[in-house]
């Protein structure tokens, strides 16, 4: 039992850190990016292609996935995002559900169908025991290196978004761009950087779960539907809420395909229900704003 639950932290972790950034720019930034899950795929295929063609040491390639998905994140944010931020949450959905079907299309026709594989170094392949039994808890090295690598970042993540100059800026743009405009906040390069960010985020997290996960062309599809959970259930407005939704979902999609795996993915869809149910906004929701 406290293996399940350990790996379901360990997934939930990893959930988190790929859908952080779609909470973001969904949240902060009120704009639907279905295309999230592309940037993450674009993480995995660029540190398959780092390791296997250029010979670049796994742990150097999960900072270079932040940075080169961050940049091109930025990139897509000035020429292609940007105009769509005045129009409706429909015209949002389809530019980007577009570009979602376009990156799987690209991937699928120079890279190929076949999943792809990533050769962890040797520190990370292994697994500890500890106790026996019931009782007894197996962790898997790299699920304990995701946890960390995770909990680091959410640290991070918070202390930036509630004790730095840019955080009270990023809540200043979202609540009134315009008022924000007046007291000299650029408002346009505070959404740059978050959108960086959030892309940067994804690129990361598709590093990281490019070995849990699975890694093929349809990444952004598969798993579209997890990112949106995390985001409706955790709520849009804190670090917290995601986290939390996140959270459960991994434990509630490893228990629940451990212990009765013909309901398949049942479990996760009751629990979100039940939640929104109970909390239509989310777990998390900060009051004010938007």
């Amino acid at each position: 039992m406290l293996t399940i639950l350990f790996d379901g932290i360990a997934y939930g972790m990893l959930l988190f850190v790929l859908a952080v950034g779609l909470a973001v720019t969904l949240g902060l930034m009120n704009f639907i990016n279905l295309a999230h899950g592309a940037f993450a795929m674009a993480g995995g295929y660029l540190t398959v292609f780092a390791m296997q063609k250029l010979g670049i040491p796994f742990l150097l390639c999960l900072p270079l996935a932040f940075v080169v998905v961050g940049a091109a994140g930025a990139l897509l944010e000035r020429t292609l995002y940007r105009p769509m931020y005045g129009k409706s949450h429909l015209d949002q959905v389809l530019f980007s559900i577009g570009l979602t079907f376009m990156a799987v299309a690209a991937i699928d026709y120079f890279v190929g169908s076949s999943q792809q594989n990533i050769q962890l170094p040797e520190w990370l392949r292994g697994r500890t025991e500890i106790g026996d039994g019931a009782l007894m808890l197996g962790m898997g090295h790299y699920r304990l290196f995701i946890v960390a690598v995770c909990a680091a970042l959410t640290i991070v993540l918070q202390l930036i978004l509630s004790k730095t100059r840019f955080g009270s800026r990023l809540r200043a743009a979202v609540d009134d761009p315009r008022v924000a405009s007046g007291l000299g906040i650029d408002v346009n390069r505070v959404f740059l950087l978050t959108f960086a960010v959030g892309s940067g985020l994804a690129g990361l997290g598709g590093a990281l779960g490019a070995e849990v996960l699975g890694l093929d062309p349809s990444f952004p599809l598969k798993y579209m539907i997890y990112f949106l959970i995390v985001v409706a259930v955790g709520g849009t407005s804190s670090i917290t809420g995601p986290l939390l939704a996140a959270l459960l979902l991994g434990v509630a999609d490893v228990a629940g395909k451990y212990y009765i795996p013909k309901m398949g993915a049942f479990t996760v869809y009751l629990l979100m229900i039940l939640i929104l149910m109970w909390r239509p906004q989310g777990l998390f929701t900060r009051r004010g704003g938007k």
